[in-house]
């Protein structure tokens, strides 16, 4: 295997959860445990975190919040920390360069307008929006640096292909399957039910805030929602939970912690209402060997492959219903099921996907020059 030095570029704050970020850091561990030197580029220089990776961080420039696709990207749009990225990279001397959503502006633009080294582009977001469509042309001339591209679903393919007419492969997100049966599992009186990500409108927190008070309301066994994440819908969400005992906010968590949560917990819940190109978590659900209650819309549907129990997006009553057949439905054969249906998706097969790639990149690259 000819190579040996890889540099994995985020566009996204690491400081931030998200899941291009728990991609990156994911297959950094992987390439590192096959003996690569591993250099991560993010934004936010100001973020002093000791992630758990053996690979080198490098974090760059200012951090900044924009509206993206129902989200809130935490971006850098500095030409310095461009520079300085690009000045980073060809320091590291890489086999190849690999640009997680490559076109998210700012941080990678530099290295790969210069195209310097092999180039791998993967494309994470699925849907348009100004940002696409007002820069179609700009990103057109960008696509040209990419020596090999690839998306993580069909949606992701799609979005970036008419946006501007990338032709990409679909490989698949991947997560480090051992890692989620690590933690005891844990049971208590009370069904938990646990989200994590980011609590901001699109992904739909309050539905199953109101879908928890509405189930406690009858009287039957009760369910507590754990809730692990931070964004700007928190404030509200606070207020619509009422001080209820039943909800817990934990703010932002470690991986670690969002792991042990997973263990204990009777139901992942997942209530995005839209712009989910593939739903990792619902992997990572599976994975922890913990039941998976999910809205029903497509990159979610097509993550669950029929072992998640699926409710109408932003219908409380729908997702009561959903996580009542769930944990009615549950016994050992149907959890060893999807735990053998997300090894499907370990990283570990991942990156030898990558490692593919990595040298078709770097092939064309020597031809191109």
């Amino acid at each position: 295997m000819s190579v040996q030095r890889v540099v994995l570029v985020s566009p996204y704050a690491l400081s931030v959860y998200g899941g291009v970020q728990e991609q990156v850091l994911a297959m950094s561990r992987v390439l590192s445990s096959r003996g690569r030197d591993v250099l991560i580029v993010s934004p936010d220089a100001s973020d002093v975190t000791n992630y758990d990776t053996p690979a080198k961080v490098l974090r760059l420039g200012p951090r900044w919040s924009f509206p993206a696709n129902g989200s809130k990207a935490p971006l850098t749009l500095s030409f310095i920390a461009a520079r300085r990225a690009r000045a980073a990279i060809d320091a590291f001397n890489p086999d190849v360069v690999h640009f997680h959503e490559p076109f998210a502006p700012l941080l990678g633009w530099g290295a790969l307008w210069g195209h310097d080294r092999p180039s791998l582009g993967t494309f994470h977001r699925s849907g348009t929006g100004p940002a696409l469509r007002y820069t179609k042309v700009l990103l057109k001339r960008l696509a040209t640096r990419l020596d090999v591209a690839a998306s993580v679903s069909e949606a992701a393919a799609a979005t970036i292909r008419d946006a501007c007419g990338v032709t990409s492969e679909v490989l698949f997100n991947g997560f480090e399957m051992e890692r989620f049966v690590i933690a005891p599992r844990e049971r208590t009186d009370r069904a938990v039910l646990f989200f994590v990500g980011r609590l901001e409108e699109r992904k739909g927190v309050n539905v199953a805030i109101n879908a928890v008070r509405q189930h406690n309301a009858r009287g039957e066994r009760r369910w507590q929602l754990v809730i692990a994440g931070d964004g700007p819908q928190r404030d509200d969400l606070e207020a619509l939970a009422g001080g209820d005992a039943a909800i817990t906010f934990l703010g932002r968590v470690s991986d670690e912690a969002k792991r042990e949560w997973l263990r204990r917990a009777d139901v992942l819940v997942a209530p995005s209402t839209h712009g989910e190109s593939f739903g990792l978590v619902l992997l990572e659900g599976f994975a922890s060997e913990t039941l998976v209650v999910a809205s029903d819309i497509d990159g979610y549907r097509d993550a669950a492959g029929g072992h998640a129990t699926l409710f109408t997006p932003g219908d409380a009553s729908s997702l009561r219903q959903a996580v009542l057949a769930a944990l009615a439905g549950e016994d050992a054969s149907k959890i060893d099921a999807t735990r053998r249906y997300a090894q499907r998706w370990s990283m570990t097969s991942l990156v030898d996907e990558y490692d593919e790639r990595y040298e078709q990149a770097i092939q064309r690259f020597r031809t191109s020059k």
